[in-house]
């Protein structure tokens, strides 16, 4: 795949970034490199290949799917200015 010198023109523009008339012609090599690299890997046959997300297998750590309130509400409303039945109590702000 090649890239063009208008396209590094504006992959810099959209990173903000400044770069020269050398610096893109520099550019558009390493990017067309690294694409055409890139495009190799679409050789590879992974079809045999299970997906995973890490090179270990290992599987999740997974807790119970129950509802608390984490057993701590009144250490949490204990330094609140005001409260009413573990609830914070704000100044009315919309009328």
């Amino acid at each position: 795949m090649s890239v063009d010198r208008a396209t590094v023109r504006r992959i810099a523009r959209l990173a903000r970034i400044a770069i020269t008339d050398e610096e893109a012609e520099r550019l558009e090599t390493e990017l067309s490199g690294i694409l055409d690299w890139v495009a190799q890997l679409d050789e590879i046959d992974t079809s045999a290949v299970p997906p995973m997300t890490r090179v270990a297998a290992m599987t999740m750590k997974q807790r119970k799917d129950e509802v608390t309130d984490g057993f701590c509400a009144d250490d949490i409303v204990k330094n609140a200015p005001k409260v009413d039945d573990h609830y914070f109590v704000v100044p009315k702000i919309v009328e």
